[in-house]
């Protein structure tokens, strides 16, 4: 909170005084820059004819006088906002560098509330989608189908992941994270019901592809959300801690689905997900506030207009001429465009895509491996599993130290701005992970060859896919932050393809080329693509300068 003698001006009637303003970022929903002072005496010093200069190009760009498309006009609209609308007393921003009800300014407690809620949703999601994996045997029998034909309840509930960021992302960004969030766990919820009790494969496979679409928001939400809250300094813990939920998930589902499927039901593992979810959704609606910057803003226009009966306050990107609708619509194509025209969006997606495509694919080679050539039971053979969580933990537990290289990294090459590169560095050593965990485990699956070593292999590989992503995902973060969202529901397209499609031919696979031979073809897969991150690291700068859409 602010002291009294900072205090802002009160409104009145005929005008709202914002004090504030601040940044780009700061008024628009966007992280601020890492220093909001410099950034508001940026502002002050601006001359006369500078500032009536550009509140003729923003009138101008309001009025339509200006050809821009609808990304250029919300960018010059942001830039007109913090640096020209300070000085319009209709706008409406926050009130002040530490106005409380700008989610940066949030008391940690409550940040971590919501990161740990969005978390256990993303974990739901993801628990889901893998939780079907150990009765697919038991499926076919049940609905008299083939076990390829059960596979495709995996798959096209993953395929509801590629889908539905396409709609749910651009959504949020006009209308908010938690309407997205609650209208899309509804269905989800309902759907577990119609899973549980269907009597024929259609019932089954159209429910679950439902299922997948509706859970998918989290997926590209669940990140833009805690970037509406953290700022760069402070977000590689929280993000961590969110990383390691849509891989953890997937690795209890089969473990935990197993002893069900062999000692009750595979239809519990739908009523397991229903309560699950039915206890999420208590959150969502009574725990989780909203954090997107422009919705609150918008709020906050609308409650003073009311108040103050002023219906000409209105908060700074309102008045851009451009309807929601319209900006919606431009939204739900900027996923796809962005995936095919930005590099560093296209190329993490890549990488993310096929090693989540190998994630996957574990689901199908494990079950080869110690049920069907090992003869362990359904419910025991889902405790290797365990081996890949221990190393995603022992990912997660080198956070503080990723921190600290940011922090470190960015003092030094960043010149008081966010340096995404800075993210990196622990990405390049977790990408040559990747290839030894799958050969180690592939040559562990001998016979000859005592089981612990296979499980063991896990840990490797857990520890470099958990690294990867978290290194991955925040980079996109902090490249696109107006477009957090969008660079995550593009990663989340094509991701979810590959974990979707790769499964169906896993099992001829492994079986044709046997276990060793086939993990040594996707460890030769991965370490052809090792030298991305470090790629990034070394020419990010270069390839960002080129884009109008990074930071």
């Amino acid at each position: 909170m602010t002291s009294a003698a900072n205090a802002p001006p009160i409104p009145t009637k005929d005008s709202y005084s914002s004090t504030s303003s601040t940044a780009t970022s700061s008024s628009s929903g966007t992280e601020p820059s890492l220093e909001k002072k410099d950034v508001l005496q940026d502002v002050e010093a601006s001359d006369d004819e500078s500032a009536a200069r550009e509140r003729l190009e923003l009138a101008q760009i309001r009025s339509g006088a200006v050809d821009l498309d609808p990304d250029e006009q919300n960018e010059e609209l942001q830039r007109g906002m913090s640096r020209v609308d300070s000085k319009n007393p209709d706008v409406v921003g926050w009130d002040s560098p530490d106005d409380p009800e700008n989610p940066f300014n949030w008391p940690n407690r409550k940040k971590w509330r919501v990161t740990f809620i969005v978390a256990l949703v993303t974990f739901c999601v993801a628990f889901a989608s893998s939780v079907f994996t150990a009765g697919i045997s038991l499926i076919a029998a049940d609905l008299h189908v083939s076990e390829t034909v059960a596979t495709l309840g995996l798959t096209l509930y993953v395929c509801g992941f590629a889908t539905g960021p396409l709609i749910f992302a651009p959504m949020s960004e006009v209308y908010g994270r938690n309407v997205v969030y609650i209208g899309t766990w509804i269905p989800f919820m309902l759907f577990q019901i119609s899973c549980a009790l269907s009597k024929n494969a259609p019932t089954l496979l159209i429910s679950r592809l439902i299922c997948g679409i509706a859970g998918s928001s989290p997926l590209s939400n669940a990140g833009a959300t805690l970037g509406d809250i953290w700022s760069p300094a402070e977000r590689g813990d929280a993000m961590s801690f969110f990383t390691l939920a849509p891989f953890m998930g997937p690795v209890f589902g089969p473990l935990i689905s197993g002893f069900l499927c062999e000692y009750v039901s595979w239809r519990w593992t739908f009523w397991l997900v229903l309560i699950m979810s039915g206890v999420i959704f208590i959150l969502l609606v009574f725990a989780l506030p909203e954090t997107y910057g422009k919705t609150l803003l918008e709020r906050k226009a609308a409650r003073l207009r009311k108040e103050l009966g002023n219906d000409n306050l209105h908060a700074a990107h309102e008045r851009g001429g451009v309807s929601h609708m319209q900006t919606l619509m431009h939204s739900i194509v900027r996923p796809v465009v962005m995936l095919f025209t930005e590099p560093i969006v296209f190329l993490t997606a890549l990488y993310c895509a096929v090693v989540y495509a190998i994630l996957y694919m574990n689901f199908i080679a494990y079950p080869i491996v110690y049920q069907l050539e090992r003869g362990w039971g359904i419910g025991i053979g889902g405790l290797p599993f365990l081996g890949i969580g221990f190393g995603m933990v022992g990912a997660i537990a080198t956070s503080p130290f990723q921190t600290k290289v940011y922090l470190k990294l960015t003092a030094q090459k960043g010149n008081g701005k966010i340096y995404p590169e800075a993210r990196l560095p622990f990405s390049i050593f977790g990408a040559f992970c990747l290839p030894v965990g799958l050969v180690w485990f592939g040559w562990a699956t001998l016979p000859q060859v005592h089981w612990i070593c296979s499980v063991l292999a896990g840990i490797p590989f857990g520890f470099g896919m958990v690294t990867l992503f978290l290194c991955m995902f925040s980079y996109l973060v902090d490249t696109y932050l107006l477009y957090a969202a969008s660079s995550l529901a593009a990663n989340t397209l094509l991701r979810s393809l590959f974990g979707a499609f790769f499964p169906l031919f896993a099992s001829r696979m492994y079986i044709t080329l046997s276990p060793p031979w086939a993990c040594t073809l996707l460890g030769f897969i991965s370490l052809a693509m090792a030298p991305i991150p470090y790629l990034f690291y070394k020419y990010g700068p270069a390839i960002r300068a080129r884009s109008r859409r990074t930071f």
